[in-house]
């Protein structure tokens, strides 16, 4: 059941885009935007962490995951470290998938020429 709960939520996920998309002047970049700071937003007040709980992996894949990370991470070092740790620890979780964007984009780049 679990498949079927984290398949509708990143479907959720992708419907309110689209239909956000289509009905409004939004570029994609403003949407995914507003979409980091929901999942930020929601993880703020622990609430993302619940829906991870529920439908597990679904809640991960979309872009408001990025957002829950981002928090996640800085509210967990500002615990240990103070101020300085929220942006010490923004990164914490969310460095590898940076890094991984960079790396695969620069070797895309390679192999791939743009039309003109």
């Amino acid at each position: 059941m679990i498949y079927l709960y984290s398949f509708l939520f990143a479907g959720f996920i992708c419907l309110i885009g689209q239909v956000i998309l289509d009905n409004t002047k939004l570029s994609p970049g403003h949407i995914t935007s507003l979409f980091v700071v929901i999942g930020s937003s929601l993880d703020i007040f622990n609430i993302y962490d619940k829906i991870i709980l529920y439908v597990g992996g679904g809640a991960l894949v979309p872009i408001t995951s990025f957002g829950h990370s981002l928090i996640h991470g800085a509210l967990d070092k500002a615990s240990d470290f103070g101020p300085i740790g929220i942006a010490m620890g923004m990164f914490d979780l969310t460095a590898p998938g940076i890094s991984a964007a960079i790396v695969f984009t620069f070797f895309l780049t390679l192999f791939f020429k743009p039309k003109d």
